[in-house]
This record gives C-alpha cells, sequence and structure tokens, in this order.
C-alpha cells in the first residue's frame, strides 16, 4: 500500500490539535517516513464552520459531497503514486491527518440512510484508514473546558457550566456508539494526562503504521 492515515475524532477540548502537531512532529522526525504529507485541519472537513464572520451548518448532502471530495482527493493521489510503477515509502508514499471526519457525520445525522458515510468509510479503508477516538474522563470534562479559555467561563452561572460538561459527555458517548459502528478500525485514547508526544508515539508504532 502506498498510503496510510490518521484520522482524528473525539469533541471540543479532548486534544485532537494538539495530537495533530503531535503526530506531525513524529512523523517529521521519522527518516524513512513518508516525503508527501497531507493534513486537513477540522475547518476542511467540519460540518459547522465561520465563513465570512457568520456561523454556518452544512446540510447532509452537503457534507456527504465535502467527505467524498477530500476522499477522492487521496484517492486519485493514491492512484498516480501506483501508476508510477515500484515505489519506496519515504521516496513516494503518502501519509495523511484528517480532523474531526466520519464520526463527525454520523453524529450529526445519525437517522439518516448510512450508505453513503459507509461508502465514504470504504474508501477510506482501501486507503489504509485508523481512526482515534480522544475522550476525557467525567470527572476532568469541567477543569479540561475551562483550561482551554478561562476568561470565557468567569462570569458563567452554574447551570451553563453543567449543560456544557453534559453536552460533551453525552457526545462523546455518542461518538463511541457510532465508531462501533463504522467499517475503519477505532481506538480510543484517554487524554487525561495530556501526554500528546507518547499518544502520538503509541498511534504511530502501534497501530500498524510502523
Amino acid at each position: 500500500m502506498n498510503i496510510r492515515g490518521v484520522i482524528l475524532e473525539g469533541y471540543s477540548n479532548a486534544g485532537k490539535t494538539s495530537l495533530l502537531k503531535a503526530i506531525k512532529q513524529y512523523q517529521a522526525q521519522d527518516e524513512s517516513a513518508e516525503l508527501s504529507v497531507i493534513i486537513l485541519g477540522e475547518h476542511y472537513s467540519q460540518i459547522l464552520n465561520k465563513v465570512q464572520g457568520e456561523m454556518k451548518r452544512l446540510t447532509r448532502e452537503q457534507h456527504i459531497e465535502l467527505l467524498s471530495d477530500r476522499v477522492d482527493m487521496l484517492k486519485k493521489l493514491n492512484e498516480w503514486s501506483i501508476y508510477l510503477g515500484p515505489w519506496k515509502r519515504k521516496s513516494r508514499g503518502i501519509f495523511y491527518i484528517l480532523e474531526r471526519f466520519h464520526l463527525n457525520h454520523r453524529v450529526a445525522f445519525p437517522d439518516s440512510n448510512d450508505i453513503e458515510i459507509t461508502r465514504i468509510e470504504n474508501l477510506l479503508l482501501e486507503l489504509g484508514a485508523e481512526c482515534i477516538l480522544l475522550t476525557i474522563s467525567d470527572n476532568l470534562i469541567e477543569e479540561r473546558i475551562k483550561s482551554r479559555n478561562p476568561n470565557e467561563w468567569i462570569n458563567k452561572s452554574k447551570e451553563d457550566i453543567e449543560l456544557a460538561c453534559k453536552d460533551l459527555s453525552r457526545t462523546q458517548n455518542e461518538l463511541r456508539i457510532h465508531a462501533a459502528k463504522s467499517f475503519i478500525p477505532t481506538t480510543e485514547i484517554n487524554t487525561d494526562n495530556k501526554d500528546w508526544k507518547e499518544y502520538a508515539r503509541l498511534i504511530m508504532e502501534d497501530n500498524d503504521f510502523a
């Protein structure tokens, strides 16, 4: 296989961006690793985005089209690599990282027909995808939420904080449920310790990426 990749899923504050940076650093320090690296942050694949200063949410159809476009790009690059003939990982292999992708879609549209997202997952599986679901222990959710942007929570009521914590915990459970339905192998990593370098090492060495 000329291509391999990591999909980072998880609710806000779980550490997706921090882990993405750590994986980038790990891969860059591996002298035998791919020179061709594709990294797409959540703004290129998530459902809700700020567009020209205004928050906009994609419909299910729009999001499926968006995800399909991203996967088709990876597929075409891999097909080109195969077309060129015999290869070595460093010279012609492709490594990619995607943030908020198929599980994000499944949780947002749980009652819709899953034929289309299943098709996307099968394509990703053919492209060597492994999914990493990042989670936080319930007793540390409030601490993690407040640590990201402390000033935002100074004047928040106890009810607002409790609601935010419940929303995070509920979404994490939904992500777990949909990860079990997905065709892409998923490993859950608890990020309570925020040991991003160690998580990156475990992912790159222990999930058949080495």
